[in-house]
């Protein structure tokens, strides 16, 4: 048995008081924040173009059964983002004009760490997608964007991750492999999603009212990925660029949104070989260090369509997405990741804001990389995976969620959610694993 942290309290206190309240006041289930409207300055202010906002996203895990670790227990993990959006046209004059700024604070534990998969590697997917990139405080927005010609295009500069406009996907499961921008979570050394952020440039043409392009450049720096580093401005430490390209389309089907997305990443940095040393043989073997290559990249395609809705609330139906990208065989562990899936919004007309989410992913390793990997325990003679040395060779993973998300208040939803990872980390030795978690996202 276990005892659920404390922390996840929260979202059974937050939903007792979302019931008890009307209006905009505090606690109120139709006010978009917890702590209500201010006595009506909040809206004067988002008239007058100030809008400021504070966050909060929990995660909890418990791994029910399987993994690499039987000892069950729970984990939790959260973050709280800080924002202001300024509309500088209201405020300044400036046209078509808009600035944001956004802090952020992680912190925490993740059950995928030590109880699902094997420390020895590690995984791909999390089981609580909030946790990473170091439990600090970030500056993760810090951008001005523009638009010029009737707002034909749209330039934005400043701090900012690629994954805000490219490859951008939802972000309402818990499970890493079914939230926010995939290519992140498969080549997370050269691009950084949230909360991380870099200097970076995107432009972006509106070539109909469906359809636009945009390209970015962003600096490929490794030290912003450092817990030390949340608020560095400096450009030292930078090894290149990371260059995508992207064509969106969101057409109207039978009235109904989509949203189709194509794309193509370049890194001009050095990235490192995972097999072969600089004479083209297997490094693991040689002891030589491993080849570099002058670049790195790979692309992506991610397709979202509404299918059905009901006649008296169209917001209401079903849902369906599918995402995929690939990756450079020479220098990436994963060369390539599916998942698909559903959400259904209002299945009951007494729960017309609930949502239902199901989805299914693969994760595939590079064969390349499995090689080095079998290569590395041969040079070592050992092909007994409980030795404490011995090298664990990564394979497929596959995952699945199914959550029910539970729209208490405008500002609060919970959804409970249950995950399944057969072959954690593409470890086949590792049992299938049975995950119980628990999403609150709220807005205060």
């Amino acid at each position: 048995m276990f005892q659920l942290p404390k922390t996840c309290y929260i979202g059974l206190a937050l939903s007792a008081l979302a019931a008890t309240t009307d209006a905009s006041e505090m606690f109120a289930k139709g006010s978009p924040w917890m702590l209500g409207d201010w006595g009506g300055t909040r809206s004067e202010l988002l008239e007058k173009g100030y809008d400021f906002t504070l966050g909060y996203t929990g995660e909890m895990g418990s791994n029910l059964h399987g993994g690499f670790d039987h000892d069950r227990t729970a984990r939790y993990s959260d973050q709280f983002t800080f924002g202001s959006h300024l509309d500088l046209e209201k405020i300044l004059g400036w046209h078509d004009t808009e600035f944001q700024l956004t802090i952020t604070e992680r912190h925490g534990d993740n059950i995928s760490n030590d109880r699902i998969n094997d420390p020895r590697v590690g995984g791909f997917t999390s089981a609580q997608e909030v946790w990473g990139r170091g439990e600090t405080w970030r500056l993760t927005q810090m951008w001005i964007k523009q638009k010029y010609f009737d707002g034909a295009l749209d330039v934005k500069f400043g701090r900012f991750g690629e994954g805000e406009d490219f490859n951008s996907f939802p972000c309402d499961f818990q499970n890493l492999a079914f939230c926010g921008s995939q290519v992140g979570n498969w080549v997370g050394g050269i691009w950084y999603n949230w909360p991380v952020s870099q200097w970076a440039l995107r432009v972006r043409y509106n070539l109909s009212n469906a359809l636009y392009a945009q390209v970015g450049v962003f600096e490929q720096n490794p030290s912003n990925l450092e817990s030390g580093n949340g608020f560095k401005l400096s450009g030292s430490g930078t090894q290149g660029a990371v260059m995508p390209i992207e064509l969106v389309w969101s057409p109207q089907v039978n009235g109904l949104k989509g949203e189709y997305r194509a794309g193509y990443y370049y890194s001009n940095a050095k990235a490192q070989d995972v097999l072969k040393d600089s004479n083209g043989q297997p490094a693991a073997l040689s002891g030589a260090a491993y080849r570099s290559s002058s670049s790195k990249h790979g692309l992506w395609l991610g397709a979202q369509q509404q299918v059905t809705s009901l006649a008296s609330d169209q917001s209401r139906g079903l849902s369906l997405f599918a995402n995929a990208t690939m990756h450079d065989k020479k220098t990436n562990a994963i060369d390539n990741y599916v998942q698909a899936g559903l959400v259904y919004k209002g299945p009951f007309d007494a729960r017309a804001k609930d949502d239902i989410g199901f989805a299914l992913a693969r994760v595939h390793v590079n064969p390349a990389y499995r090689k080095n990997a079998r290569l590395a325990n041969q040079a070592i003679g050992t092909d007994d995976y409980d030795n404490p040395g011995f090298l664990p060779v990564q394979d497929t993973e596959y995952s699945a969620e199914l959550y029910y998300g539970i729209h208490l208040a405008d500002w609060l939803t919970v959804r409970p959610n249950l995950q399944y990872i057969r072959h954690p980390g593409g470890v086949s030795q590792v049992d299938g694993a049975l995950i119980g978690g628990l999403k609150i996202q709220s807005s205060f």
